[in-house]
């Protein structure tokens, strides 16, 4: 069993996937252990829980009760209209329905990097899951487990927005619509006239600005007299929650608002995390794990010391694809420094996160030469599993897409001289 190099490259739909973009191929899928493969299907609904606590959690601290500094955190750099929207009671229901982890697969288990809300590869995971499943391989979600999840998001049919700024991802969407159906499409976010149908959107919004209907889409939204997914909540589209989620000042409240089971699940995965704030300390404090008494400190860290990630939060061109991601031991100490200083010096306008980094697990992986020959490769995984909720708010498992990178690179994302597959339970 195995696919050839030209099965792959011939099956692909005209005018690819991914625009511009190009990975290596496999001949087999990603094995993933059962107990590794059962974890991450049963991801969907804690994540979809953690992500209804945020947004508990910040309408609360704009309402007031709770610390006011959270929502005033969490709003930072956003226009005053974007904020007035999520904060609309009749949204208070609306949350991503399709959620997307970014999983480092480790040799203790999973790091959790991210957890995107407007993710990329939904079609490429679609396609690739077809293709291994045709040529026998039973990967997880099936073949078809990542259309019937998109389908499950507007089952009547809708259109599918594309930003310029996404269009890279456009090919993609445009074949999962064909797969779909006539009644799903794929239109321009920056032409698109509202006419009442559903919609899923397929830009970030920091990039507002840019979609002249963005405003009468959100107020209809709001007003419930359109479906979009996700919704107008720039909030969960921060990193921001992935540092907060340890905040020692929160400790109580998330106790309080997830389940026990939910929280202890979130905190193995996430990596511990902080929020830049260069308001200093009192004399007697500290940051907490890494015991330094000040930003300046950190900043003055040994490489060794240095096993941290600097990352920006969101709402932000730069906040997506591994652009706005720095590898403290990965950099020369001035680097790391000046790094570290601009993060604290944007920190009012433009939310930045430190967390601690975990190595990727070294794996072997066949993949294809050129040639069409095969070659075993040390590499390194991220693993991105997809969950859809239905209109009855139900969150499924539709599929897992494996990036395999050279063991070499620190940052784990879609790369030329990286691989993408499907995964399956070895």
């Amino acid at each position: 069993m195995g696919l050839s190099l030209s099965e792959l490259r011939d099956g692909l739909p005209e005018g690819g996937l991914f625009g511009g973009g190009a990975w290596r191929w496999s001949p087999e899928p990603l094995k993933l252990s059962p107990a590794e493969a059962r974890q991450i299907m049963a991801l969907g609904h804690p994540l979809a829980r953690f992500q209804q606590a945020c947004d508990a959690l910040y309408r609360r601290s704009a309402a007031g009760k709770l610390p006011e500094w959270l929502a005033e955190l969490l709003d930072e750099g956003k226009p005053d209209w974007l904020v007035k929207i999520q904060r609309e009671p009749s949204t208070a229901e609306r949350f991503p329905r399709v959620i997307r982890p970014d999983l480092i697969l480790t040799d203790s288990g999973f790091a959790m990097t991210e957890l995107d809300s407007v993710p990329g590869g939904i079609g490429v995971t679609a396609w690739l899951s077809q293709v291994y499943a045709k040529a026998g391989f039973d990967v997880l979600g099936g073949p078809d487990g990542m259309i019937d999840g998109f389908r499950s998001l507007m089952p009547k049919g809708g259109t599918v927005l594309v930003s310029e700024e996404s269009r890279d991802y456009r090919p993609e969407m445009e074949w999962l619509t064909r797969e779909l159906g006539t009644a799903w499409k794929v239109a321009s976010a920056e032409e698109y006239e509202p006419n009442g149908q559903s919609l899923y959107r397929f830009f970030e919004l920091f990039d507002w600005e840019s979609i002249p209907a963005v405003k009468r889409l959100a107020e209809q939204a709001a007003a419930g007299e359109i479906e979009i997914t996700p919704p107008f909540k720039p909030h969960l589209e921060d990193k921001l929650w992935l540092a907060l989620l340890w905040s020692p000042a929160l400790k109580k409240i998330w106790e309080q608002t997830l389940r026990g089971s939910h929280l202890k699940r979130l905190r193995e995965l996430v990596p511990f995390g902080w929020v830049l704030d260069p308001t200093p300390l009192p004399p007697h404090a500290a940051l907490p794990r890494i015991n330094a008494h000040s930003w300046e400190e950190v900043a003055n860290f040994s490489q060794k010391e240095r096993q941290l990630v600097l990352k920006i939060s969101g709402f932000h061109e730069t906040a997506w694809g591994s652009r706005g991601v720095f590898i403290g031991h990965d950099m020369p100490g001035p680097e790391w420094s000046q790094r570290l200083h601009t993060a604290l010096n944007e920190s009012a306008e433009q939310p930045w996160i430190l967390q601690e980094f975990r190595e990727g697990r070294r794996i072997e992986h066949p993949v294809f030469r050129d040639d069409g020959s095969v070659e075993m490769i040390q590499g390194r995984v991220r693993l991105c599993p997809y969950f859809f909720t239905d209109e009855a708010g139900e969150t499924n498992f539709g599929g897992c897409l494996a990036t395999i990178v050279p063991a070499d690179k620190k940052k784990i994302h879609g790369m030329s001289d990286g691989a993408l597959v499907p995964c399956v339970m070895g």
